[in-house]
């Protein structure tokens, strides 16, 4: 897998800065917050990869709707499910052409040998591509789809047949998340015959409404519209990223017109925005849950008494208002409230910091503890300021003798000992990748995340797995929400997280700019047009 200061270093040449053609209206100027981890959204994880890959380059076999967060057809135009529910058929749309590159030109439109590709490569151990660029599959096996998927075969060039080892009612969502992107499978064979495949990561051809042009680490990405984009003419000819980590320096690039459009503003920077005539702040309903883990596997959080005091010490209703600012609401559940499942009635911890003392007490623990609490080094929609969650959420417990260090690290390095469980308690978030409760209620808590990393709780209830696992093969959608209700009430008893808020997400364009969209999918740069 690439790094990224290593081999996502692509030669560029005479680039100009990105304000120096800024008011040049075919040109879209982007202040995005990271470099891209790779151009293979298969082998990468974080939402700035994503926004520089899977959402510019690529497509997938489905979309969503960004009102309803239903599925609707994408590369893919149709599709049916038997009865019995293991066997998915899907239509390919026809004449959708390939972008090319300095390294290839497609002979052929995109067909079913592509989405073979696109699969086989994460699914089987043996594929010849499973291992270039250290390919680590997270979100395809972290949704279990390493395990779900018996089969897959092409029936024809615009058929493809799934086979399932079991009913699953995710399953349809799943392709529309970034990993899911579809690569060129022709591509893939020239580069594997030439000895170079890792070029297929490094320089990526999809069927998106952009091709990569240029790329220079931590500086910016340039992009060229696609003339062949099956979807419409792209309005925009040229796409610029320019890596802008800073949340000021983003707002002050928008001001002055060297980005026409910013990720994330914080909520401190919302008036400054809203006061500029030139400037327009959008918020987007989001599907998200901002909380901290209690590390369970590892003393004091391995006693329920001890989780349940540190719900009752936390004033988490003054964390919305002091860091949200009005773009979040507490939170209560693993699902968020707009999300099928969600349980309404459940009921909450409210602030009492002298109930928390008597379960301190109670767990022998009257003389107090040392822990650490772990701070993100990122902002998100769910957490827009992790330091100052950390310190009210450090004085709060200090009140109830918990003595919490806060310690932060680098993004990758944060991830990395979450996943291996280094952490005490940490603060965490998720956003949804296919509207579906299964995304938060058995990848955020089940069993089997502990292994893929994505139970950042370490917590294993097996009530409550073996109901968020019958909800997943239940097609009713009643019936899974019902489901859904009961592991939210043991969830609600057994407290593996503070469940803190539910955040918006937010970002800001110049006025002039029009057609840009934030929504499930992520960032939809394909009907943008600067007037």
């Amino acid at each position: 897998m690439m790094t990224g200061k290593t081999l996502l270093a692509l030669a560029l040449s005479a680039l100009l800065p990105a304000g120096a053609i800024a008011a040049n209206h075919d040109t879209l100027v982007y202040c995005s917050e990271a470099s891209p981890e790779s151009f293979n959204p298969q082998i990468a994880s974080s939402g700035p990869t994503f926004v520089a890959s899977s959402q510019t380059l690529y497509n997938r076999l489905i979309n969503f709707d960004p009102v309803k967060n239903t599925p609707i057809p994408s590369l893919a135009t149709d599709w049916t499910i038997s009865e019995d529910g293991l066997t998915y058929t899907f239509t390919l749309r026809q004449g959708v052409k390939f972008n090319s590159n300095k390294f290839f030109t497609p002979t052929r439109d995109f067909n079913a040998d592509d989405v073979i590709f696109s699969v086989l490569r994460q699914k089987d151990n043996d594929h010849p591509y499973h291992k270039v660029s250290q390919g680590n599959y997270e979100y395809f096996n972290d949704v279990g789809l390493d395990k779900l998927i018996k089969s897959v075969k092409k029936v024809d060039d615009y058929h493809v047949q799934f086979v399932l080892n079991e009913p699953n009612a995710a399953f349809l969502a799943d392709w529309g998340m970034d990993f899911a992107s579809i690569l060129s499978a022709e591509y893939a064979d020239a580069m594997m015959k030439k000895g170079t495949p890792e070029n297929v990561d490094t320089w990526p051809i999809g069927t998106g409404p952009y091709v990569l042009q240029q790329y220079k680490v931590d500086s910016q990405i340039r992009y060229l519209a696609n003339p062949n984009y099956w979807d419409g003419p792209v309005p925009t000819k040229h796409l610029i990223f320019a890596i802008t980590p800073n949340v000021e320096t983003r707002l002050a690039k928008l001001q002055t017109n060297e980005c026409q459009i910013i990720p994330a503003p914080s909520p401190v920077q919302f008036e400054a925005i809203k006061s500029n005539h030139d400037l327009t702040l959008h918020a987007v309903e989001a599907l998200n849950v901002g909380y901290l883990a209690f590390n369970t596997e590892k003393k004091p959080f391995d006693n329920v008494l001890v989780r349940q005091a540190l719900n009752y010490a936390t004033d988490k209703q003054a964390i919305v208002n002091a860091v949200f600012m009005g773009s979040g609401t507490v939170a209560k559940s693993p699902i968020p409230p707009n999300m099928m499942g969600y349980k309404k009635d459940l009921k909450d911890y409210s602030y009492d910091p002298e109930k928390a003392k008597a379960l301190l007490k109670q767990a022998g623990l009257e003389k107090g503890v040392d822990v650490t609490l772990w701070s993100m080094p990122v902002q998100r929609p769910y957490n827009p300021n992790s330091r100052r969650i950390a310190e009210m959420i450090q004085n709060d417990w200090a009140k109830v003798g918990v003595k919490a260090k806060i310690v932060t690290y680098e993004w990758g390095e944060y991830l990395s000992g979450i996943r291996k469980g280094e952490h005490d308690s940490a603060l965490y978030g998720w956003m949804s990748d296919n509207g579906d409760p299964d995304n938060f209620a058995n990848t955020l808590l089940g069993c089997d995340s502990i292994k893929t990393g994505s139970n950042a709780a370490r917590w294993c209830n097996k009530e409550y797995d073996g109901l968020v696992k019958k909800a997943l093969v239940v097609s009713d959608p009643a019936k899974r929400a019902a489901l859904y209700g009961q592991a939210q009430e043991i969830y609600a008893q057994q407290v593996p997280w503070i469940a803190l808020a539910n955040g918006k997400t937010f970002y800001a364009t110049r006025s002039n700019v029009s057609g840009y969209s934030v929504s499930l999918m992520g960032s939809d740069f394909s009907k943008v047009k600067i007037n």
